[in-house]
């Protein structure tokens, strides 16, 4: 199935308590079904200290499950779906990303 979200876009969270909050996604992990966004689910980790950094308790991002994102419109940044569209005939189709709310493209 192809992916609905990806590394670098702009989403809004659904649900949790981040709920309403935006940030760009990190990372996805298509295996767990889970992604890594900007400020979002911070959590307090120990850190052993190495050569390269201090040791202490560190915040980083925790890992939130796609069902409780959704894709930023791209005019008016509220959470949309997304469907695809088949663009262009012969050798230049190519499949693109739309939201849903406002029919915009979402990739290029």
């Amino acid at each position: 199935m192809a992916a609905k979200i990806k590394k670098g876009d702009k989403v809004v969270v659904l649900t949790g308590r981040d709920r309403g909050r935006s940030g760009e996604v990190l990372e996805v992990r298509p295996d767990d079904g889970r992604a890594l966004v900007r400020g979002i689910n911070m959590v307090k980790r120990h850190q052993k200290q190495t050569a390269q950094q201090d040791g202490g308790i560190i915040s980083k991002e925790g890992t939130i499950h796609l069902s409780n994102l959704a894709l930023a419109d791209p005019k008016d940044g509220k959470p949309t779906r997304v469907g695809f569209k088949i663009i262009g005939e012969g050798e230049d189709r190519r499949k693109v990303r739309v939201a849903k709310r406002s029919g915009a493209e979402i990739d290029g």
